[in-house]
């Protein structure tokens, strides 16, 4: 049985727990959130301060809740006691402390992942399979539309409110899942072009995006977001996909059920769960790794080149040009 500690009590942390608590081997044995009321009753044990639940708890992993301006210093405090952590995206408040959080997790020699849980939607997975099969050949262009109706009005985001403040939104907290789930498919962006605006005006950051994505040796693709009208027929995912090769298409509907060349070949029957039971699926992957050594899909370096896109997309916004990852990625220390 392996012992976690939750930090972060609120919308996703919710999420975490719930599929947490439907995990065999594993128990959330204390959770910490600066409301005492929200960290009350969803563990053993609440507290308020991670420095003193740290302090006090045996654990064996740290689960990362929190908004990305406190993950810097909550990582710096797991890996200080040794604890291997899986943490929240957005991976950090700045790409200079996303380098960071990887660098003292490896100087300390304790494993980090993120919890980025767009990959493991089960839809993506039977998508990547029929590539990998070459069903339709060699892959060309694709498309991603993530589409949520709750931007709008005085009152937008109001599972997140905080939202509303966030000089950088809708690239940082949504199309970033988009960036990770082509980069899961088709391999490593190369440059990335990127046009936004803000259209509700009570908010700080950007609500539409267009991304034009470049692979190394592989498609061409585009990101297209916004948060003012829902996928018809809608379902669990935010995202529409469709994936094109020279021999044939892949159409990923929002219902998550998979099409090729116009045939129904994965139908998504998962009834429980965030979003496909994807938190669920992605903590166990955390686990399995601890258990048997294998490395992370979103270790903490392996997550860099993600948040190295959305950081390229907000430099091309204010340049005015493609930004090739290149530029973000050439002074990282060797290691991971």
């Amino acid at each position: 049985m392996l012992r976690g500690g939750l930090i972060g009590c609120g919308f996703f942390g919710a999420i975490q727990l719930e599929a947490w608590r439907r995990m065999e081997g594993v128990e959330i044995v204390a959770a910490c959130d600066l409301d005492p009321g929200r960290a009350a009753g969803l563990a053993p044990r609440a507290y308020t301060s991670a420095e003193e639940m740290l302090g006090r708890e045996q654990l064996d992993f740290v689960d990362i809740a929190t908004r990305p301006d406190s993950h810097l210093e909550l990582v710096r405090l797991a890996v200080a006691h040794k604890l291997p952590v899986i943490c929240q995206k957005p991976m950090a408040a700045t790409w200079r402390e996303a380098v960071e959080m990887v660098e003292a997790a490896e100087t300390a020699g304790v494993p980090l992942m993120i919890h980025e849980n767009w990959r493991w939607q089960p839809w993506f997975r039977a998508a990547k399979q029929i590539l990998e099969r070459g069903e339709i050949g060699r892959p060309v262009a694709y498309l991603f539309r993530s589409r949520k109706r709750d931007g709008l009005g005085s009152s937008p985001y109001s599972h997140q409110p905080y939202f509303r403040q966030m000089p950088r939104l809708l690239i940082y907290e949504t199309l970033v899942h988009s960036i990770d789930t082509a980069r899961f498919l088709f391999g490593e962006i190369e440059s990335l072009l990127a046009q936004a605006r803000r259209i509700n005006p009570l908010i700080q950051g950007e609500d539409q995006a267009q991304l034009l994505l470049a692979h190394r040796d592989g498609p061409r693709g585009v990101i297209d977001g916004h948060r003012f009208l829902n996928h018809d027929p809608a379902g669990p995912s935010l995202d529409e996909a469709l994936l094109e090769g020279d021999e044939g298409y892949v159409r990923v509907l929002a219902t998550g059920d998979v099409y090729l060349n116009g045939r129904c070949v994965w139908t998504n029957q998962v009834q429980v769960g965030y979003r496909g039971d994807s938190a669920r699926a992605v903590q166990e992957h955390f686990l399995d790794c601890l258990r048997t050594g294998r490395s992370f899909e979103s270790g903490g370096r392996q997550y860099l080149p993600t948040f190295a896109a959305a950081e390229a997309a907000y430099l091309s916004l204010t340049e005015g040009r493609r930004v090739a990852l290149s530029e973000l990625l050439a002074d990282l220390r060797g290691g991971g």
